[in-house]
């Protein structure tokens, strides 16, 4: 029962540390794309200082720098404190092992003093003439050969336990290393922190005079998003009635009442699996740039500039390097091309009742009713007069705006 309770142990530790190892890769991965969008915001950031835009646009890039950094120290704090549960629960098992050995040698030691008292071939000759029938002799004759096969077994362990904890020891002073070089990243992503946040007040401070003027362009821009999600909803609204009339018609059925035609899709077999897999990929998707970051997150936030000024926004907005191609983040269909301006354009892919909005492109290399695949690039993203490069992404099921941050991997 104790040698069960030794494995039931055992297989329990290796199945955490299993688990905390997948954690600690999952999070290493997350750091080195954090710091790939931090390199990619600076290398912008210095761009646009360059070349003199707006305050505004550098403010608000340096706050998406700010929110980037903030990340990176969140998950250097997540890796820490996952290595100091590895660290700890090694030392438990390094203790453990101390233990078991400790027991082992005395056990062994003791085995030694024993065989040295009868070390002689003469006192085990003895010991077996005199037993009292051959079936005494035979059992003797056993015991002394297990007791030989024990002793060599005790060793054995001895050895293997030892060996055991000297990869401990040695997994253990890793971990020490590793956690000081954490923390040494963690103070100076601090230190970069607090000397951005510095930045940014500069910034703020030097433009406060026009607080009236900005606050009021963000009330402008906030009308004009407004009007963008109405148009997407009406767009879509307009692509699901045209869905189920296509899909009355392939099953011989009714067209479902305008209602819910307009607001909902009426799935086909195929529709039905292609909407199960969306959702079954929730959290993985892949970006729909090659290279970015979130310069707007999904929903109700203060202004980077005016803090007392709420946006809000249904999607997300991803900057990029300029003349980067905007991708499909799932197979689909293509279901609407949208012509915003001259040098506007946004693609809707639809993936059973989902639609994914692929907003503020310049050109558009897809055509209504096409098949696309995931990766597939549809179009080239816009580059404003301030010279940045932004692609705004929006995730619906029907014409309900969803959070497309809990949707894309490694957000």
């Amino acid at each position: 029962m104790f040698r069960f309770f030794i494995v039931l142990f055992s297989l329990v530790f290796s199945s955490i540390s299993w688990a905390q190892n997948d954690a600690q890769r999952k999070l290493e991965e997350r750091k080195a794309q954090l710091l790939q969008e931090i390199r990619l915001n600076e290398k912008l950031l210095s761009e646009q200082k360059n070349k003199e835009k707006s305050v505004v646009s550098v403010i608000m890039q340096q706050n998406a720098k700010i929110n980037l950094r903030e990340r990176l120290i969140a998950t250097t704090e997540k890796q820490t404190k996952l290595l100091n549960d590895d660290i700890y629960r090694n030392q438990l098992q390094i203790n453990k092992l101390t233990r078991e050995l400790k027991d082992l040698k005395e056990d062994y030691a003791n085995m030694i003093v024993k065989s040295y008292k009868s070390r002689s071939e003469q006192s085990r000759a003895m010991f077996l003439l005199s037993s009292n029938s051959f079936l005494q002799a035979y059992k003797r004759a056993q015991y002394m050969k297990q007791y030989a096969g024990y002793r060599k077994s005790q060793g054995d362990e001895i050895k293997i336990k030892s060996d055991e904890l000297a990869i401990q020891n040695e997994k253990l002073a890793t971990q020490k290393t590793e956690k000081e070089i954490l923390i040494k990243e963690q103070e100076k992503e601090k230190i970069a922190l607090q000397q951005e946040k510095k930045e940014q007040e500069k910034l703020v401070n030097s433009i406060k005079k026009d607080q009236k003027k900005i606050a009021a362009e963000i009330k402008k821009k906030q009308q004009e998003t407004k009007e963008i999600d109405k148009k997407i909803q009406q767009i879509i609204r307009a692509a699901i009635a045209e869905a189920n009339k296509k899909t009355a018609k392939l099953t011989g059925e009714k067209t479902v009442s305008t209602g819910t035609s307009s607001t909902k899709f009426v799935l086909t077999p195929e529709g039905k699996i292609i909407s199960n897999n969306f959702k079954a990929n929730k959290g993985n998707l892949p970006w729909p740039v090659g290279k970015g970051f979130v310069s707007v997150k999904f929903g109700s936030q203060p202004h980077p500039v005016v803090k007392s000024t709420l946006i809000q926004s249904s999607g997300v907005e991803i900057t990029t390097e300029a003349g980067s191609n905007a991708m499909a983040v799932f197979e689909g269909e293509v279901v609407s091309i949208q012509i915003i301006t001259p040098i506007k354009k946004a693609v809707y892919i639809q993936h059973g009742d989902f639609i994914t909005v692929y907003h503020n492109l310049s050109s558009v290399s897809v055509n209504k009713g096409d098949k696309v695949k995931v990766k597939q690039t549809i179009g080239k993203i816009h580059t404003d007069g301030a010279g940045r490069t932004t692609i705004r992404f929006s995730v619906l099921q029907n014409d309900t705006f969803l959070n497309p941050q809990l949707w894309l991997s490694n957000m």
